[in-house]
């Protein structure tokens, strides 16, 4: 049985998710404790290693996770088997479309993912019962909309430079929030290739520009993944 605990509120909320990192940024800052306690005896936490995958295209969707650390790659295939990949999923989003029928992209694990898994019948059950959360899933969905349409723009209007500069600053942003006078530390989820793939650049094109931005300052770069920007200002200055 979960073991429960008094918070602030004097709601009974498990100690599992008294512990998450996740839990207030996320869709569950919107339960109270007795909901809570309820969805965790549903829940489970899972970790995925890099290159596993988590939802398939056209598959039906029978659970839902909270993204507790990690990145997710979210992909399309074409028929003739081309990949693009259209978006990357940071804590605390969720994965996967509350009261749609299947996926419409691929998922996969693109670092090392710790997920809480919440079966589909539970969530979706307590949206129903519960306005705060239903109205915090909305916001998360309009949040990424919105996101989708700016990566549109990086896409579409900005050059090479700008576009690998507006990636970095997006994966510093979301793996190590912090002050633009800190610095951010944090390993490159995805490959050269995925990253091209990403921006609609050449693998060549890329890594001339993450060096370019290494011999300019802007990043520190060791083991070839492990990224340092000492001054996200000046990071986000050249994202155009």
């Amino acid at each position: 049985m979960q073991t429960v605990r008094k918070d602030i509120h004097n709601s009974e909320v498990p100690v599992l998710c008294q512990s998450c990192e996740a839990r207030h940024q996320g869709i569950c800052g919107a339960l109270n404790g007795e909901q809570l306690l309820a969805l965790s005896k549903a829940t489970r936490r899972v970790r995925r290693e890099p290159g596993e995958e988590l939802i398939a295209d056209a598959m039906p969707i029978n659970a839902f996770s909270n993204v507790l650390r990690g990145v997710v790659k979210l992909t399309k295939v074409l028929e003739d088997g081309r990949q693009q990949v259209v978006g990357l999923q940071f804590a605390p989003d969720l994965l996967g479309r509350p009261f749609a029928a299947e996926s419409r992209v691929t998922a996969e694990a693109a670092s090392a993912v710790d997920l809480c898994v919440i079966p589909r019948p539970a969530l979706e059950s307590l949206m129903k019962d519960s306005a705060p959360l239903e109205h915090r899933v909305m916001m998360q969905a309009l949040r990424e909309l919105d996101e989708a349409r700016d990566w549109m723009v990086t896409l579409g209007r900005k050059n090479a430079a700008e576009k690998v500069a507006s990636f970095l600053f997006m994966i510093a942003s979301h793996i190590d929030p912090t002050d633009e006078t800190v610095a951010s530390k944090f390993d490159l989820p995805l490959s050269r290739a995925d990253i091209a793939d990403f921006l609609g650049l050449t693998i060549e094109t890329v890594s001339r520009q993450i060096s370019k931005l290494k011999a300019d300052g802007v990043i520190e770069i060791v083991n070839y993944r492990h990224i340092t920007v000492p001054d996200l200002a000046r990071l986000r200055v050249l994202c155009g």
